[in-house]
C-alpha cells in the first residue's frame, strides 16, 4: 500500500503511521502506571473510570456516565452493577424519565476515592516527573488539535469498509 503511494502522499502516510505508534507507546507507558496503581486498591481499570466520573462530576444519568466511561452500555450495566455489590455506588430511580436510572457514589464510595485518589494522582505524576512542564504543556496543545481535528473525520460504516479492502 504505502509502495503504490507517491511524495509527498507517501512520505504523509508513513508520518501518520508514526505519529500512532508513538502515541501508542507513549498512552501504554503512562497506562501501565496508572493501572498498576489502580489494581493496587482493588480495582479494574472500568470500575475506577467509574469511581473517578460519579467523585468528580457527580451523580449522573448512567447513559452520561457509560458516555463518560467509553465503555458500552452493557459494559457500564456491568461495571456498575459490580460496584453496586460492593457497596461503592447505588442507582437511584429518576423521576424524570422511569426507563433510566441515575447514578450515584455511596459514603463508602466517596471515601474510597477520597483515600484513593490523590494515591493515583501522585502514581501518574511519578511516572511524568522526568518529563519538562513546557513539553507537557506543549503535548496537551498538540494531542487536544490532533483529537479535535480527528474527530470531525467521519468514521467509515463497516459496508464502507468492505468495500475499500475489496
Amino acid at each position: 500500500m504505502l509502495g503504490e503511494l507517491t511524495f509527498p502522499d507517501r512520505r504523509i502516510a508513513e508520518l501518520d503511521l508514526k505519529l500512532w505508534t508513538v502515541l501508542a507507546k507513549a498512552y501504554d507507558a503512562v497506562r501501565a502506571h496508572a493501572f498498576a496503581d489502580i489494581e493496587q486498591h482493588g480495582l479494574t481499570p472500568g470500575e475506577f473510570g467509574v469511581l473517578d466520573t460519579l467523585f468528580h462530576k457527580g451523580p449522573m444519568l448512567l447513559g452520561e456516565l457509560q458516555h463518560r466511561v467509553l465503555v458500552t452500555s452493557g459494559g457500564i450495566s456491568f461495571l456498575t452493577a459490580r460496584l453496586e455489590t460492593r457497596g461503592l455506588v447505588e442507582r437511584r430511580e429518576y423521576p424524570a424519565d422511569r426507563r433510566t436510572k441515575q447514578v450515584a457514589l455511596t459514603a463508602e464510595g466517596e471515601a474510597l476515592m477520597q483515600r484513593v485518589f490523590p494515591e493515583h494522582t501522585a502514581a501518574i505524576s511519578r511516572a511524568l516527573a522526568g518529563v519538562d512542564p513546557a513539553v507537557k504543556e506543549a503535548a496537551l496543545s498538540l494531542l487536544r488539535t490532533i483529537g479535535r481535528t480527528v474527530a470531525t473525520v467521519p468514521v467509515p460504516s463497516p459496508e464502507a469498509r468492505g468495500r475499500q479492502t475489496g
